[in-house]
């Protein structure tokens, strides 16, 4: 157990440094919520719709855009650099590398999302009620987008038009995990009891455990294909 968490703390810090040096992929992610961000500010006509009663929805959708671009490059500056076969020639557990490639990948979209609520905060002024759970609630979604994410990531990269298939192959599969996050962050951001989001919290975490452990099975039949 102990050399499979080394492994997979091997290629979080691997993926983690490479992305500080270049910046390439949260550059990419952040100026595209960013620009979502505007662009549904002056869409919206605030003297007709709420801000409150769409936000969730819309910065949902916004980080699983963004999350998208992430994921599909997690894997092709790998294969650009020829780093990726290096990689399944080592000892290194397919598990591991999964796992390792999830957490670099969670790490990064949670930094796109705080960039985005902070982003919709202010052109919406929005207070987030209920902090302590909605950070519960964006993470353990977040868990799950980036499991899946990863997941089909390495599927969509052996592909031609890799960035146009995985959020074809990702969107569908995520509207359950979607639904319960945009009402659970919806009704947190409105300052309702936590009481009152249980439900999708739990369903969130049983999304998050399922894409994760699919994630861990799978993922060697993907990239040893």
């Amino acid at each position: 157990m102990t050399a499979y968490l080394n492994q997979v703390r091997i290629i979080v810090w691997r993926d983690l440094t490479v992305e500080l040096r270049s910046r390439e992929r949260i550059a990419a992610m952040g100026g595209f919520a960013v620009l979502v961000a505007v662009l549904i500010y002056y869409a919206i006509d605030l003297t007709i719709v709420r801000p409150r009663d769409v936000a969730a929805g819309l910065i949902w959708m916004t980080i699983l855009f963004s999350g998208m671009l992430g994921f599909g490059r997690a894997f092709a500056m790998d294969l650009e650099q020829d780093q990726l076969q290096g990689i399944l020639l080592s000892p290194i557990s397919r598990g591991a590398f999964y796992l390792g490639k999830t957490i670099a990948n969670f790490a990064l979209l949670t930094a796109v999302e705080a960039l985005v609520f902070t982003v919709f905060g202010g052109f919406f002024n929005l207070s987030y009620g209920g902090t302590a759970w909605l950070i519960v609630a964006v993470v353990v979604a977040t868990a799950g987008v980036a499991g899946l994410g990863t997941l089909l990531g390495a599927i969509a990269v052996h592909t031609r038009p890799s960035d146009s298939i995985l959020p074809l192959l990702a969107f569908p599969l995520l509207i359950p995990l979607v639904i319960h996050a945009v009402m659970a962050t919806g009704r947190l951001m409105a300052g309702r009891p936590p009481a009152e989001v249980g439900g999708n919290l739990r369903m969130l975490a049983a999304f998050a455990i399922l894409f994760l452990a699919a994630g861990t099975v799978l993922f060697r039949y993907v990239v040893e294909e």
